[in-house]
């Protein structure tokens, strides 16, 4: 998988970090503690790491010692993920963090072999089809936890005439066909459990939304302008609604009157 990455890549996803945390739920990870080993070090790939949130997240909330592989492509992340790395798990033991400069969308079975735990996030509504049949392929026969998938649906309070049109523009924006990738965008979530499914493994799927009121301001705004952007990149038509639509949800979100609700699921496999 051939991605470009834009030089602020690294600020949005720390900024987003506290938001991804709080929404990723609690009760899936309730289940994999109970999955896991207990008698040896616990040995966790996550995929599409980017500055190892997931490991952050997840480390601290798993008891034992624990061995992550952190699989990201772009090696400015791994640098900041090998800098920020987590070393105590729940009941204090160890948390050892290597990473890896994988291509996700070829892994195979043999590279996640010694996985007790396989994990990602935000990851895979930015892939296809086939790309996501690779992944389960590797992963089936291992737990797997894949986090913060988009559902293509937002809530706005106020609510503005303009929201589905954006919405929708910037659902399309999210499955468009991009350097040769039809990305599945808000359809992953039904794909992923699909493949599982086919491969006799059963998926267990949770809400994991983000809740963005005044305290998350800052998030909110950079959010909001991403996917104006998007939408009007998939509909330049709507350039001429999108300045004052902006401006206003921007002035809204400033003032902490503007509240989101931007739907995402976790699933469990295995």
């Amino acid at each position: 998988m051939t991605t470009l990455l834009p030089p602020d890549f690294a600020d949005w996803l720390r900024l987003r970090e506290p938001a991804d945390a709080a929404a990723r739920s609690a009760e899936l990870v309730d289940v994999v503690r109970h999955r896991l080993p207990a008698h040896r070090p616990v040995v966790v790939h996550d995929l599409g790491s980017g500055t190892g949130s997931m490991a952050r997240w997840l480390a601290p909330r798993l008891p034992g010692p624990q061995h992550w592989v952190l699989h990201e492509r772009d090696a400015d992340l791994r640098a900041l993920a090998a800098a920020e790395l987590v070393h105590v798990a729940a009941d204090g033991s160890p948390v050892t963090v290597e990473t890896c400069g994988s291509d996700i969308t070829r892994l195979r079975a043999a590279d996640l072999a010694d996985a007790h735990l396989v994990t990602a996030s935000a990851l895979l509504d930015m892939l296809t089809a086939e790309e996501i049949e690779q992944i389960v392929t590797a992963c089936a026969g291992h737990p797997t936890l894949f986090a913060i998938s988009v559902l293509g649906r937002v809530e706005f309070s106020p609510a503005d005439p303009l929201d589905a049109e954006f919405a929708a523009a910037f659902n399309a924006h999210q499955r468009r066909t991009a350097s040769g990738r039809a990305l599945l965008g808000p359809h992953a979530v039904d794909a992923t459990v699909a493949a599982f499914r086919r491969r006799g493994v059963g998926v267990q799927v949770r809400a994991s939304p983000w809740r963005l009121g005044p305290d998350q301001a800052a998030l909110t705004a950079e959010w909001l302008v991403g996917w104006l952007d998007a939408a009007v990149a998939e509909r330049p038509e709507l350039v001429g609604a999108v300045g004052a639509y902006g401006d206003r949800r921007l002035a809204e979100a400033a003032a902490g009157r503007l509240r989101v609700v931007l739907h995402h699921a976790d699933l469990l496999a295995g």
